[in-house]
């Protein structure tokens, strides 16, 4: 990244930068605006020439693929690119990385605002649930991303780290210390270059993960933050922090955003290191599934251009593609539980019965809603505030997570019922500690078919009860007298009660986009993972994305994505 004199010719600088690396401007004619902007031409050229090279490498790698590298990462997300990153420090190794998906050049991509058009797009798998009784027989939308950066492109780009006991508690089950909230927020310091109040215990600064709070809000998200301080839920500077070590509370939203622009993950780890001549990023590349000689991962099969590959691995596969493709290609791989894959004609070459079990997932309501006296645009991510709190005190983890949504949010079914106008604003009720728990469910052999995603969102009641206190706390907030000057009257729900407001929780549910936890992190007979990540009975075989959270984490996914592919990183520099 370069480094101008001031913001705004820094700004201008990193538009440039961008058109550069999407081939949208030339060589010569960045170096000239880039000086008009206030930049050195020796500097400017510098940075053409890197850009340049990273094209032209990767053009050249992907032309002249190896038969056989040392590591090959499937997935480019926000595990899969760290992975890849830090595998390819160490020069003497040969790195593959395979994404199913595009590049990440799409505008939908780079425009905070327009992050909610790459859902149902090329840039996302497309994934349904299937019909549940406990949503009162609706599918819901189950978005995975499909591009360079996996959700990092296409999710609203919080930074949420997770809870203190999250971690506690995969270290319990790992039987490892180091998946300890003391050794992660190690990692976290290490990684992060925070831009918000200096927090020297628990923030870093200067790592490559650029993280800020929400810049120059909407009215609404500091108003939310000081009515959630009015009702008991207390105001904090930092999302993440302390915040996140007791029993919750409010705060302007961490982001990933920078100057107006996405910052996937692959912008923090993979561009700085795709110039390297031991680093192949191939796109459009889907796995099929691992090639396995007896008990041992030796290789990939994937398609690329219509045209089935295989490239062996001499040291390790290691699968990154989410909660949903993961487990899947394990399962054409013959990997799973042997009942499971012989309904569908797969020879089972490893039993492992835990593969695609134990489906978590956060649900959000959509919707609670109200209608402004005049319009508030939209700004950032649209998402610019959240509170962390506790359904019942008792609890030792906040099992609450509502997020302000700056125009009206809601379901398929709640939307047409209400018809709330466009102009309002939204506080969608969260539930981050579900004890509901689904499962995958192969419809064939065929890796073109999707799996099924049996959800199971709110199965159990105690979901629903939790969410139910979730929407009386945020009617509480958004109906309080610090709201007041933003609101002209409460749109949905009103005050519902009984069986009409379970209803209308089942009917309002959607996905919070957290898929997670399908071959889980343990040591009993249904994890898939060890502590190390290494699948359980198969050699040179691991897997790092949030398929391995033993529990899903309590708030948004991508923070802790990242930290899995930390450990992994950890873990092989030291195997």
């Amino acid at each position: 990244m370069l480094v101008p004199e001031n913001d705004e010719a820094g700004r201008t600088i990193d538009r440039l930068e961008t058109a550069l690396w999407r081939r949208q401007i030339d060589r010569r004619r960045f170096v000239q605006l880039a000086v008009a902007s206030g930049l050195s031409a020796i500097a400017a050229d510098a940075f053409a020439q890197d850009a340049s090279a990273i094209q032209e490498n990767q053009r050249k790698r992907a032309e002249n693929l190896k038969s056989t590298y040392d590591y090959i990462v499937c997935g480019a997300g926000s595990s899969g690119s760290v992975v890849a990153r830090r595998l390819a420090q160490d020069t003497s190794k040969q790195i593959l990385l395979l994404e199913a998906g595009g590049t990440d050049d799409s505008p939908s991509i780079l425009a905070p605002l327009q992050w909610y058009m790459n859902i149902g797009s090329e840039r996302d798998w497309g994934y349904m649930t299937e019909p549940s009784p406990s949503l009162n027989g609706r599918s819901i939308a189950m978005p995975m991303g499909k591009a360079l950066g996996g959700g990092s492109s296409i999710n609203a780009m919080v930074w949420a780290r997770g809870h203190k006991n999250d971690f506690d508690g995969w270290a319990a089950v790992a039987k490892d210390p180091k998946w300890s909230y003391e050794h992660v927020l190690g990692i976290y310091r290490k990684i992060e270059d925070w831009q918000g109040a200096p927090d020297e215990k628990r923030r870093g600064k200067g790592g490559p993960v650029w993280v800020a709070p929400a810049k120059d809000p909407s009215p609404l998200a500091p108003a939310m933050v000081k009515a959630a301080d009015s009702i008991g839920i207390t105001a904090y500077e930092d999302q993440n922090g302390a915040m996140m070590e007791g029993v919750g509370g409010c705060a302007v939203a961490n982001l990933r955003i920078r100057d107006g622009r996405r910052v996937n993950v692959p912008a923090s780890y993979l561009h700085p290191v795709m110039a390297q001549p031991n680093l192949t990023v191939l796109t459009g590349a889907q796995v099929n599934r691992v090639v396995l000689s007896g008990k041992k991962a030796t290789g990939v099969e994937f398609i690329l251009n219509g045209t089935v590959r295989k490239i062996d691995a001499s040291r390790e596969v290691i699968l990154s593609m989410g909660a949903i493709q993961t487990p899947h290609v394990l399962m054409l791989s013959g990997i799973g539980d042997q009942a499971e894959l012989k309904r569908v004609g797969i020879d089972a070459l490893h039993h492992l019965p835990g593969v695609g079990q134990n489906f978590q997932d956060h649900t959000m309501i959509g919707g609670c809603v109200w209608e402004p006296n005049e319009a508030l645009p939209a700004r950032n991510n649209s998402a610019e505030a959240t509170f962390f709190w506790k359904s019942d005190s008792s609890i030792p983890t906040p099992d609450l997570q509502p997020f302000l949504i700056e125009i009206p949010y809601v379901s398929e079914v709640t939307g047409p019922q209400f018809k709330p106008p466009a102009s309002c604003w939204s506080i969608a009720p969260g539930i981050v500690r579900p004890k509901s728990r689904g499962y995958l469910k192969l419809r064939s052999n065929r890796p073109a078919d999707k799996i099924a995603v049996f959800a199971n969102a709110l199965q159990e009641k105690s979901d629903v009860d939790v969410l139910i206190r979730g929407i009386e706390l945020v009617r509480e907030l958004g109906n309080s007298a610090v709201m007041k000057p933003f609101v002209k009257r409460e749109v949905i729900p009103g005050p519902m009660k009984g069986a009409d407001l379970e209803n209308f929780v089942r009917d309002g549910a959607v996905s919070y986009f957290h898929a997670t936890c399908t071959c889980r992190m343990g040591h009993d007979d249904m994890a898939v993972v060890d502590n190390n990540l290494k699948v359980h009975g198969i050699d040179n075989l691991r897997i790092a994305d949030g398929s391995i959270m033993p529990d899903v984490t309590t708030g948004n996914t991508m923070a802790p994505c990242v930290i899995i592919g930390e450990r992994l990183a950890e873990i092989l520099a030291t195997a």
